[in-house]
């Protein structure tokens, strides 16, 4: 699997018009979760800037309870803040670290930028230490360009 290959059906996924933005996400979220065999959960969260929180959007995977966030709190929080990308080789050497279930062992996260505003993030768990490399980095970087076309 190589992660370079995946990105045309981001595109394809992207450009469909017979699908509405939040079934693109879906859509993105599953393809991601499907194909690469360390991606176990999959979501997008949005920031509401005026209450400083993120909100879930769409996602594959185990069901969560966090579902807003306070910029600051956890990974995505902290992503909500810094506007940079958070990979977290090993969640348990995190102090600031929500923990979702206790399968997850290390998490990526990449900020989505529109007209230069973190609007969101996309979220990423795995349940393998230190599974993420800067491939996946750039090709999250890459998702959340296309994303960033919808809005």
């Amino acid at each position: 699997m190589n992660l370079e290959d995946l990105k045309l059906n981001i595109t394809d996924i992207i450009a469909n018009d017979d699908l509405a933005v939040q079934d693109k996400l879906m859509e993105i979220c599953t393809f991601l979760s499907n194909n690469v065999p360390y991606y176990n959960w999959v979501g997008f969260y949005f920031a509401n800037h005026e209450t400083k929180t993120l909100h879930l959007g769409p996602y594959f995977g185990a069901a969560t309870d966090h579902t807003v966030i306070p910029f600051g709190k956890g990974i995505c929080g902290q992503v909500a803040n810094s506007n940079q990308n958070f990979v977290v080789p090993d969640v348990t050497a995190q102090d600031n670290y929500i923990a979702c279930s206790i399968t997850v062992k290390s998490e990526i996260v990449v900020p989505l930028f529109v007209n230069g505003i973190n609007i969101g993030q996309i979220d990423i768990d795995s349940h393998t230490i230190d599974p993420f490399t800067e491939a996946d980095e750039r090709f999250l970087e890459f998702v959340n360009s296309e994303v960033a076309k919808l809005f």
